[in-house]
């Protein structure tokens, strides 16, 4: 009897249970009203941990949120996507241009015998290039010292090693032009005078001195690399803000920036972030608020490199790491293997952003608290919190009961979630795109017109609509669609399976008696793979699927883990078509995805995509300073692809944020007074770029309409 009793009443008291708790349960309208420090807390749910806490050496989303917050960078990009100040006041971009002299080169049958006369010859015969011209500031004629040095020859077989090979040269007399801005095409006024042949001629072997004899006829392109003769060295220059402290009151100086670059650097710290500064020849600290890069090539996303949060030296130098150590019991040779990768500091990062570190719960969050001392203006909120939540519903249950204050809805929710007056939501187009790849190694993607026509072949507004409830655009392009580098005039594929089979006919292919289409005995018929785990792109593949068998494609599909899809397919090359995405950023170079020298196995062109005047573009985009002139050349690009079309350009993802309503913008006058204005994403999407001008306010009427 008691047992009956016991399964009877227990669920009934269950239910119960759970009912009344729905009016003690925390809301977004009664969250402050027993903590009012609530209101002074914005708490974040994310997927996953931060792997490392050190803006060097971290390459994950988590890590990077509570980086962004607690280390600033010397500039970064405005709510227009244009540099601004940030650690640096002010910096200048200039370039230190080189050219070497050949005193036995004959123009005319004259040989010009010095480097005044050098000078002299070049400025008249280039006198009426007035643009050219005035952007020389000054001219120098330089005669350097002996250098030695040696370089590694490659071995012929995997088996063998290099070997070592010394050599010492005689710098040339050369002319250094200092100019003031920085232009690729430089020389090309003085190649049209003395001719393009003058590098090809030059007397390498008069300068250069090989140690074995038998290396004095090496390849002139080994020499070519060895001197230079036209460089560019580009220069950058920060002047850096006094009286900025990092988190334990030490004030940061241009030795911290030398030593972040330092630290980049060393092979032995592993930084993600290497390739961004391999290209700096020299860094040099000019003074206690100034410092200066020289670059050794032009590169042209130098400046976007330098919104790296800068390192604390005192804290990692060799001396404090020493110190570290030695009380980890850690000496000898084992500090030799010891780097900035071992140091607490990842644990407990100290730097000169608007949060301090609080604590770290491993799996569970991360606190960091007001910098009360923040330089530009302490945030409004007291205290971040970063909880740990792995599953998406758990964070959606935890958004509805205030524990957390913002929540990334998934496509179909978004419609409802408008409907609801408590929450406000930002909506805002990514950085990222989604598309079929072609392997163009494959004979039948050869032709841009049959490429062309599987992509009128697919829906794309279908896929939108039905498949992210309408959360997404068309693209045409590789670059993000809410920068300046993607060309808005460019038309997407309209979808025209009739004008796809015709051109189909025209380029000979025939359906058979079973409706597939046909060429010299061999059907149209190839592969399409993704990876698995991903909803959106499995529903691609069945659409994609389905508009091309009504045109008489033969298309089977395949799904596969991760890691299998990446190592036997991608990586190598291995497939026929695929559907993948692009987060692809900000920046409008796009070397390693598109130029004809990436096609390699485990490169980012694996689709195997060669165009010269994609590479000739590409490699002018990165070099590049002029914005205007760059906005042009990622426009002529972007139309060299899309006329191609080695991908079918399917679309670029929505994003929608929800946040409670009372979470507001604060601006403030110069008398101290007050206007609230609602969240909203700048230019490339960033909803947070106000994040330290946000406050969570105590009433929802107090929020502007």
């Amino acid at each position: 009897m008691i047992t009956k009793r016991f399964l009877i009443f227990t669920p009934i008291g269950v239910a119960f249970f759970l009912f009344q708790s729905l009016f003690w349960a925390p809301t977004y309208d009664g969250q402050a009203q027993k903590n009012p420090n609530r209101l002074l807390q914005y708490i974040q749910g994310s997927i996953g941990d931060a792997e490392i806490l050190n803006p060097i050496l971290s390459a994950d989303s988590a890590s990077s949120q509570i980086n962004d917050l607690v280390f600033d960078g010397l500039i970064d990009l405005d709510d227009n996507l244009n540099y601004r100040p940030r650690l640096a006041k002010s910096w200048k971009e200039y370039e230190e241009v080189f050219l070497a002299l050949d005193f036995d080169f004959e123009f005319h049958g004259e040989k010009i015998r010095n480097g005044d006369d050098w000078k002299t010859f070049i400025l008249d015969k280039l006198k009426d290039n007035v643009t050219w011209s005035k952007n020389i500031e000054k001219i120098e004629i330089l005669q350097e010292k002996k250098k030695l040095d040696e370089f590694v020859v490659k071995p012929k077989s995997k088996d063998a090693s290099g070997s070592k090979v010394s050599y010492s040269m005689t710098m040339p007399v050369r002319l250094k032009f200092t100019l003031k801005k920085v232009d690729q095409d430089f020389f090309k006024p003085i190649w049209k005078v003395i001719g393009e042949n003058y590098r090809t001629n030059f007397p390498y072997t008069k300068f250069i001195k090989f140690e074995d004899k038998n290396r004095e006829h090496f390849s002139k392109e080994k020499l070519k690399g060895i001197l230079s003769v036209a460089e560019h060295n580009p220069v950058i220059v920060f002047d850096l803000k006094q009286g900025i402290k990092f988190h334990d009151g030490t004030e940061l100086d241009s030795n911290d920036v030398l030593f972040t670059y330092q630290a980049i650097m060393d092979p032995i710290n592993i930084s993600p972030r290497r390739s961004d500064y391999e290209p700096v020849k020299q860094a040099q600290v000019l003074g206690k608020y100034k410092i200066q890069f020289i670059y050794k090539r032009l590169f042209s996303s130098a400046l976007n490199s330098w919104a790296m949060g800068i390192l604390p030296e005192h804290l990692l130098n060799k001396q404090a790491l020493k110190k570290e150590f030695s009380k980890k019991e850690i000496a000898g040779e084992k500090t030799k293997k010891v780097s900035i990768r071992d140091s607490s500091f990842n644990r407990k990062p100290i730097g000169t952003g608007p949060f301090v570190f609080k604590e770290w719960r491993g799996d569970e969050l991360i606190r960091l608290g007001k910098n009360e001392n923040y330089w530009e203006r302490p945030p409004e909120y007291d205290e971040f919190v970063l909880r740990i939540i792995p599953d998406t519903l758990t964070q959606e249950m935890e958004f509805y009961s205030a524990a957390v204050d913002y929540y990334k809805a998934e496509p179909h929710q978004v419609a409802r979630f408008k409907k609801q007056e408590k929450f406000h939501w930002v909506s805002s187009v990514g950085n990222s795109y989604s598309y079929i790849g072609y392997n163009l190694r494959n004979p039948l993607f050869k032709s841009k017109e049959i490429r062309a026509a599987l992509g009128m072949a697919i829906n794309v507004d279908e896929i939108i609509k039905y498949i992210l409830y309408g959360e997404g655009e068309r693209v045409t392009g590789p670059f993000a669609k809410n920068t300046n580098w993607y060309d808005k005039s460019i038309k997407s594929l309209p979808y025209d399976p009739e004008g796809a089979l015709k051109i189909f006919e025209k380029l000979g292919w025939k359906k058979n008696e079973d409706g597939y289409l046909e060429k010299d005995g061999k059907i149209f018929e190839f592969n399409l793979i993704t990876n698995n785990g991903n909803a959106v792109r499995k529903n691609i593949l069945t659409i994609a699927q389905n508009n091309w068998k009504k045109i008489g494609i033969k298309c089977t599909t395949q799904l596969f883990e991760w890691a299998v899809f990446l190592k036997d397919f991608v990586n190598p090359g291995k497939f026929d078509a695929l559907v993948l995405g692009w987060s692809v950023g900000i920046d409008p170079d796009q070397y390693q995805i598109w130029h004809s020298s990436q096609t390699n196995p485990r490169q980012l062109n694996f689709v195997g995509y060669k165009n010269e005047d994609a590479d000739r573009l590409i490699i002018r985009i990165r070099q590049e300073y002029d914005m205007d002139r760059q906005i042009e050349l990622t426009h002529a690009l972007h139309k060299v692809i899309a006329d191609d079309q080695p991908y079918t350009f399917l679309f670029v993802n929505r994003s929608t944020l929800l946040l409670d309503k009372k979470i507001v913008i604060v601006d403030r006058n110069e008398n101290g007074e007050e206007t609230y204005k609602k969240i909203y994403p700048t230019k490339d999407g960033n909803v947070k770029y106000y994040f330290n001008k946000w406050r969570k306010l105590s009433e929802a009427s107090l929020v502007p309409g």
